[in-house]
């Protein structure tokens, strides 16, 4: 595709939209500047293809779709069929993966959609089979209270917050933590690694029926095999959201026993991220659990967006490429650059460094939580997101860490020497900022106080590396 098209195409579709309400057309215009002129570094947001974007602004918006491929509950869903057949059969030949469900909108549905997998597939119920057999008309309230008891009362193990695990992974506010009896494992103290053998421990003594793996915030590798063997030994059920490094994995630098897919029962992924994909959610499942999670709609899920499963297609199709491979190992070459960069200037990162797509790093060494960190960094035009750290003192939501990731920058371009001096950029920043005060005269986790010049100082020198790597290049919107 060249340049001139895909320029042609943006500003003809924002004259379009400019003729029924402007400031929508002038706020994505806005939009593509801003990114164009900020580092984005938060380690879930990436920059999709023209391709990808574009597929998704189609007509195949305008369909419901429920059910699944040659069974949907509205008439002319052939087309989807179609869009939906091809987006799983690249999942399946990208991940080699026996299923692939790709109707889930996010990276909670997925979850969602995995958990009540598990759930209809695992717990022994006659009331259950009785649904299964769609007998449902049978039931007695008494039947569904005694159901909802059995599937409320089952157990989760997950990953802390704080460690470096999800919100869905049983954190207690959001509707896994409801949903199970659930109880978390963290990392070493001392080193912020896992302890397999302390996963194992803690799995004996709860026995859990569904075993969480995979991370939101966890700058290392997990080794898939011994997390399987601490499932089988306790009869638990295998889960890994791969959401974060789903696109380290297609791109094959995941392998062996770091990668999740042959030894999860289930697992779940985004398609955005690493995966470079539109926004949305994917199950992969072995084949025993295949049959459950396709019932995702209506079990959990309403009706699919038929646009998006074909911007996943798209996507997919990108992943299956040795170009993709190429990027995906340079994503993890970049975090190395960067964590490495962070540590020659002194600063402490969790873990000591990272091995995948996320640094992590600890702000509390500059006087300063991670509210304060990310909101100083913002002014400076550099995107983060704050981030928990283990134990940590200042809780989830003002934090002592900042999470920063690679995926968007090295779709840019970027390489070690840009990652180098984005470290040192963002060491400038935090050690010329301090904290702020309350109105009552005490110290504040939020307020800060940022260096005279060092904004226009990172602005500047980061103008020069985003000059050198344009987003979208050749995109010029008239």
């Amino acid at each position: 595709m060249t340049d001139s098209l895909i320029s042609s195409a943006y500003s003809q579709a924002l004259e379009v939209i400019a003729s029924v309400e402007p400031r929508i057309a002038e706020a994505t215009r806005q939009e593509l500047a801003d990114q164009r002129a900020s580092l984005k570094l938060i380690a879930s947001e990436n920059y999709a293809s023209p391709a990808v974007l574009m597929t998704m602004g189609t007509w195949f918006s305008d369909k419901y779709a429920e059910g699944t491929v040659g069974h949907r509950f509205y008439a002319g869903c052939q087309n989807v069929d179609t869009v939906e057949s091809l987006a799983a059969e690249h999942a399946r030949e990208l991940f080699g993966a026996p299923y692939a469900y790709v109707q889930p909108h996010s990276g909670i549905d997925a979850n969602l959609v995995a958990f009540w997998s598990i759930l209809a597939n695992k717990v022994e119920s006659p009331y259950l089979q009785k649904m299964q057999a769609k007998n449902v008309n049978e039931l007695s309230e008494a039947d569904w209270e005694t159901l909802r008891h059995e599937f409320g009362n089952q157990r989760l193990l997950g990953m802390s917050l704080d460690a470096g695990g999800h919100l869905t992974h049983g954190f207690r506010p959001n509707i896994s933590g409801k949903m199970f009896h659930q109880q978390q494992y963290g990392t070493d103290p001392e080193t912020g690694l896992l302890d397999y053998d302390a996963v194992a421990a803690k799995a004996r003594e709860f026995k859990p029926l569904v075993l969480v793996a995979g991370y939101s915030a966890y700058p290392r590798r997990v080794n898939f095999a011994k997390m399987r063997e601490i499932a089988d030994e306790v009869g638990a059920v295998l889960m890994v959201d791969m959401a974060h490094f789903a696109g380290l994995v297609a791109g094959k630098v995941f392998t062996g026993e770091e990668n999740p897919v042959p030894y999860a029962h289930i697992t779940t992924t985004t398609t955005h991220k690493s995966l470079r994909g539109p926004r949305g959610g994917m199950v992969l499942a072995q084949e025993e659990f295949a049959a459950d999670v396709d019932r995702g709609c209506p079990m959990v899920l309403g009706g699919p967006l038929s646009h998006v499963m074909a911007a996943k297609a798209v996507a997919f199709a990108e992943a299956r490429t040795t170009e993709f491979q190429d990027y995906a190992q340079r994503i993890a070459d970049n975090a190395k650059s960067l964590a490495d960069g962070f540590l020659t200037r002194g600063a402490n990162l969790v873990t000591g460094g990272t091995d995948n797509h996320l640094v992590l790093l600890d702000v509390s060494s500059f006087g300063l939580t991670g509210r304060q960190a990310e909101s100083a960094l913002l002014d400076a035009g550099v995107v983060t997101n704050r981030n928990s750290v283990p134990s940590d003192p200042n809780g989830a939501w003002y934090t002592s860490g900042v999470r920063l990731g690679t995926p968007a920058l090295t779709t840019r371009g970027f390489g070690h020497d840009e990652f180098d001096t984005v470290a040192e950029l963002i060491v400038d920043v935090l050690s010329n900022t301090e904290a702020g005060t309350t109105k009552a005269g005490g110290p504040s986790k939020a307020s800060y106080v940022l260096g005279d010049g060092v904004a226009d100082r990172v602005t500047k020198r980061s103008a020069e590396m985003l000059d050198k790597h344009p987003l979208y290049p050749g995109l010029v919107l008239s």
